[in-house]
């Protein structure tokens, strides 16, 4: 997904260009199988367990099943893959296939955009959204190619997404001032 041309047209009348992308993580699925499957036994011990004694034991049990696999399934598929949008006025990510979590950072706020070739899960300490005091915040749903955004604050937000190098021309082209005409 590169640039689409799309909207009505911006204040010159041209169309408005709008970049897309995403990036995705096939493994995360696996991580979901097994979330699927802490949830099945837990539903599986509370509808068949045939336990007489220890029923604390049990309801601890079924519950923590239950507990595991939903926050494993939950929090897997939320990060399964990522969708990023860039257009005139922001840079939006959704994750997963509720859009959640979302951000959206105003082009406003970003002071400047770089390419990074090789982002990997381990310098952010996994999958997910991810912040780290001395980098910043992060999408991560795959090693790869990302774009880091620097921000006005001095912080910086980092997502991991297919032609990176393309997003992050399309972002240094909008925080250029549009150049006026030369005086004849």
């Amino acid at each position: 997904m590169r640039d689409h041309p799309h909207g009505d047209g911006g204040p010159t009348g041209a169309p408005v260009e709008i970049w897309t992308g995403r990036a995705s993580n096939r493994m995360q699925w696996l991580l979901a199988l097994a979330g699927a499957a802490c949830l099945a036994l837990g539903i599986e011990l509370a509808v068949v367990s045939e336990w007489n004694t220890g029923v604390l034991a049990l309801v601890m049990s079924v519950v923590g099943c239950i507990a595991a696999g939903l926050l494993v399934l939950f929090g897997t598929l939320a990060f399964v893959h990522v969708a990023v949008r860039v257009d005139q006025e922001a840079l939006e990510v959704r994750c997963g296939h509720m859009g959640l979590p979302r951000r959206r950072i105003p082009l406003a706020h970003v002071v400047g955009a770089d390419f990074a070739p090789a982002v990997t899960p381990r310098q952010w300490g996994g999958w997910g959204y991810r912040w780290r005091p001395e980098i910043g915040t992060a999408v991560i749903v795959r090693r790869g190619e990302g774009v880091v955004l620097s921000l006005g604050d001095g912080r910086k937000f980092t997502v991991t997404v297919d032609d990176a190098e393309a997003a992050v021309r399309v972002i240094r082209d909008r925080l250029r001032p549009p150049t006026a005409p030369a005086a004849v």
